[in-house]
């Protein structure tokens, strides 16, 4: 029971947090507003499942939200200019999202440039290069394909049947794990799955209750959901995911262990840099517009939920799943305290401190790991 309350402080927070709002008061306890939260964190959701990966290295990425402003312009503009909306999308991918991510990778892996300084070089030129294509004008986007991507939803129909599969996917990812350790005779006591079992009954009824009683899944939570579950994948069922965490772990044995930590490091920039470009679709689809101001502090939402999430800055240690609720933790502390018409500068105030406790916390888990290994 210890570690199950180690291994998800945050998410038993986020309960207490969501409880106590619901209790003051009746706006925050509604099924549309538990949606449009949902939705609201969906672009923080994308971009930390690829921080995740940067933060398991052992580093960091500032460039994120300037990067999501410039790929909602570069759509804003190709489409302005006549291009196809699905055609203008996968330019953009190529363009501001894949050469973006190679361009920041090659730096940091090849010549082993300090990663803060080179996506915060990123940062200022991408939200540079926004304000010159935009002249500082925010252009729109005429399309309602487009604004569906942002505001539609998915039917209640298919909805259920989507969240079905889902719930049938994560039991089997439960027992299929009980059944990996048996392989290998690992004990397996009650209390290492049977909470997992029970959080996910909960947690997959109660989006039950919020989504099937308002209008389906919004489409952005979908799209997030495809990418969690596909980074999840990647990072607990691929080579590639393992050879992230060695590195993240030791980079020097992951190194004479014969990992090309070269091509892990390039690939693992170019994924952020790309899911920061598709969160800049969601974020600018749901406004018809892109503003080049678009995802200012969106890198601190991130970085905060990543490591509130458990992931440790100094890399080795995290979850996709862990910055999800990290994520919908911070989500909920926002939608809360702009309910109880707290100020923005002072929400600023409250996450800057939660923040420094969640490094805090870190901190202390890494020196008693430290400590363990030692004895």
């Amino acid at each position: 029971m210890a570690k199950f309350l180690k291994d998800n402080g945050t998410l038993l927070a986020m309960i207490a947090l969501g409880a106590l709002l619901s209790i003051i008061s009746d706006t925050f306890r509604s099924p549309e507003n538990f949606s449009n939260l949902v939705r609201q964190m969906c672009i923080t959701g994308i971009v930390a499942v690829g921080m995740t990966m940067v933060i398991l290295l052992g580093g960091i990425d500032l460039s994120v939200g300037s990067i999501a402003a410039l790929a909602g312009v570069e759509i804003a503009l190709l489409m302005q200019s006549g291009v196809n909306i699905w055609l203008a999308i996968v330019i953009m991918l190529l363009t501001c999202g894949l050469l973006l991510g190679l361009w920041n990778g090659f730096w940091i892996a090849k010549f082993q440039v300090p990663a803060f300084i080179i996506t915060l070089g990123m940062m200022t030129i991408a939200r540079g290069l926004a304000h010159i294509l935009t002249g500082g004008t925010t252009p729109s986007i005429p399309s309602e394909d487009y604004y569906f991507i942002g505001n539609g939803y998915i039917p209640k129909e298919i909805s259920i049947v989507l969240m079905a599969v889902a719930f049938a996917g994560y039991l089997y990812s439960v027992f299929a794990g009980i059944a990996r350790k048996k392989r290998y005779e690992i004990a397996v006591k009650v209390l290492d799955w049977l909470p997992r079992f029970i959080t996910g009954i909960l947690a997959f009824g109660f989006s039950g209750w919020i989504f099937i009683g308002t209008s389906g899944i919004p489409v952005p939570v979908a799209l997030m959901g495809v990418i969690v579950f596909l980074g999840h994948f990647m990072l607990t069922n691929t080579r590639f995911g393992r050879k992230i965490y060695a590195i993240g772990g030791n980079q020097e044995a992951a190194r004479l262990s014969g990992i090309n930590v070269f091509g892990v490091k390039l690939g693992v920039y170019t994924i952020v840099t790309v899911l920061s470009a598709v969160a800049g679709i969601v974020a600018s689809s749901r406004l018809s517009s892109a503003s080049p101001n678009e995802g200012n502090m969106l890198e601190l939402d991130v970085i905060a939920a990543v490591v509130i999430g458990g992931t440790s800055l100094s890399g080795g240690v995290g979850t996709i799943f862990g910055a999800i609720v990290g994520a919908l933790f911070i989500q909920i502390l926002k939608n809360g305290m702009s309910i109880l018409s707290i100020q923005e500068p002072v929400q600023n105030v409250v996450k800057g401190f939660i923040i420094i406790f969640a490094v805090l916390f870190d901190v202390i888990q890494k020196k008693r790991r430290t400590s363990k290994a030692k004895s």
